[in-house]
């Protein structure tokens, strides 16, 4: 959703983690809790930070031999829901390590827009917590056994698409960044570490409006970033959640799902996937 954004100058520390070999408290947060349905195997990611149990969620086929391409799944305001992990479930059965990531702790899950703004705001206003939080649970991912590190990705929706940017912007690690009715106007300034950008829009989006679109573009240029910005005509905010429209008249929010546009734009993030892990 369209938040208040403060301009950040920050300098921050970049730290490169890397693949050692785990210890038994590091193999118990990585695989603190399993389920197997089917080929499709879901784990939780287990990591604390000033006292808040964050747990990502994991899914990945273990049927397919070697290990897997990671793609990160940043979640809509409203936290880590079941909309979130039935589509890190969908990356799994393509074939990647796929992460969401639980951004409030506890996988909290908030009910009113009123909730998610006083949520969602603070890794807005403070970027460096939102890298923060995000390390930690890349660190998990680092250590699960089929997780290749050396292929990473992060797709985002909404306010996900909006960190997804940032995260992009703040490390050369991924290949690729995928934003779905994402914020453009995000805090941080974009820099050519090499990262490559999809960024997926709806033309009738209210909470992104022509001239922060117009802006985005001119930055990327100027520092000239490799992305590619498609439009999906009619398609209002949040277009690829089933639960956009009935969302949207509950809270009176111009939002609402779009098939057409989910499909297509889901299509788009499977081609751009393929070709950045080559």
């Amino acid at each position: 959703m369209k938040l208040l954004l403060l301009t950040v100058s920050l300098s921050i520390l970049f730290s490169a983690a890397s693949c050692k070999e785990k210890t038994a408290s590091e193999k118990e947060n990585t695989t603190t809790a399993e389920n197997v349905r089917g080929n499709i195997k879901t784990e939780e990611l287990k990591t604390e930070i000033n006292g808040v149990t964050h747990r990502s969620f994991a899914a990945y086929n273990p049927d397919i031999e070697g290990k897997l391409p990671v793609v990160f799944v940043l979640p809509e305001w409203w936290g880590l829901n079941d909309y979130v992990k039935n589509r890190v479930k969908q990356l799994a059965e393509l074939g990647y390590y796929a992460v969401g990531v639980d951004y409030y702790g506890d996988q909290k899950v908030v009910e009113t827009p009123e909730e998610a703004q006083k949520l969602a705001s603070h890794f807005y206003n403070i970027p460096v917590d939102a890298r923060r939080m995000f390390d930690a649970a890349k660190h998990q991912v680092i250590l699960a056994e089929k997780s290749d590190y050396s292929k990473m990705a992060i797709i985002g929706y909404c306010f996900g698409g909006a960190q997804a940017l940032n995260m992009g912007r703040l490390s050369s690690d991924f290949r690729g960044v995928v934003s779905f009715h994402g914020n453009l106007k995000t805090g941080i300034r974009p820099k050519n570490n090499k990262v490559k950008y999809l960024v997926l829009n709806g033309a009738a989006d209210g909470f992104v409006p022509k001239e922060e679109i117009a802006a985005f573009k001119k930055e990327m240029d100027s520092a000239k970033i490799e992305y590619k910005f498609v439009d999906y005509p009619n398609a209002l905010h949040a277009f690829t959640n089933p639960d956009a429209t009935a969302t949207g008249k509950k809270f009176n929010l111009p939002i609402a799902y779009n098939k057409e546009a989910d499909e297509k734009s889901w299509n788009e993030m499977k081609s751009f996937l393929a070709e950045i892990f080559k």
